[in-house]
């Protein structure tokens, strides 16, 4: 079974007060470099497969910080761009000041009910959805079942990763928080995705190490939701 590490991207000067979408030539900030460090850092623990980014380049550089990371463990990790999982395209609202966009009509669509959100000039969220959707189960399958790989990419499609994997509609992501640098994990199985962890911005990740492979049983159950909510991540 194979496991996707979904990774944001550090922090910028724009992170938080500004929309910062599609702006050229945004770089981790001082913070930004820390935070993607730190994640690498964590991260170094796994044997990863793959590391697939967005082409913006607060993306480029957090998962240039994990590449280093995997390199220094001993490890050479090829990194891949796939467009399909840039940021969403706000179109208008890109650079726009946070404060000043909450005043606009379409921001309470976009908080009550993102399906129907289009941007001006931009994308609409089931649009973003679609396309990184299909580019995590792609590569999943690429990688084959028992890879470990990372997709660095942005807070909003990130959510929108996560819902389709917890079966949600789309006009809930925004009960879903991915805060800069955080780890969010999720398996994919023949029978259903499971969301290992969201949001994690610290916890030790050495329980996701795969285990040395045993006989193989008549009838496997590892794709199976465990009755009774199993033992946890790590357990023997």
């Amino acid at each position: 079974m194979s496991t996707v590490l979904l990774v944001r991207h550090g922090l910028t000067a724009m992170t938080g007060p500004v929309l910062a979408g599609h702006t050229p030539g945004l770089h981790l900030d001082e913070r930004g470099i820390k935070q993607a460090e730190a994640v690498a850092a964590r991260i170094a623990v796994l044997p990863l497969s793959a590391i697939v980014t967005s082409p913006l380049e607060r993306c480029v550089d957090t998962a240039d910080a994990i590449a280093a990371a995997q390199q220094a463990a001993g490890r050479t990790v090829e990194r891949d761009v796939d467009e399909r999982i840039v940021e969403c395209r706000y179109g208008d609202w890109t650079g726009q000041q946070i404060k000043d966009l909450a005043k606009e009509p379409m921001w309470k669509i976009v908080q009550g009910q993102p399906s129907a959100a289009r941007f001006p000039g931009g994308e609409s969220l089931p649009e973003v959805s679609a396309r990184a959707v299909e580019a995590i189960r792609e590569w999943d399958a690429k990688l084959g079942p028992e890879a470990i790989w990372v997709a660095c990419s942005h807070g909003d499609v990130i959510k929108a990763i996560l819902a389709d994997a917890l079966g949600l509609h789309l006009d809930q992501f925004q009960r879903i928080v991915v805060d800069p640098c955080s780890v969010s994990l999720v398996r994919y199985t023949d029978a259903r995705p499971y969301v290992l962890r969201a949001n994690d911005i610290g916890a030790d990740l050495s329980a996701f190490i795969p285990p040395k492979r045993r006989g193989r049983k008549s009838r496997s159950t590892a794709a199976d939701a465990t009755v009774g909510g199993g033992s946890g991540a790590g357990s023997v």
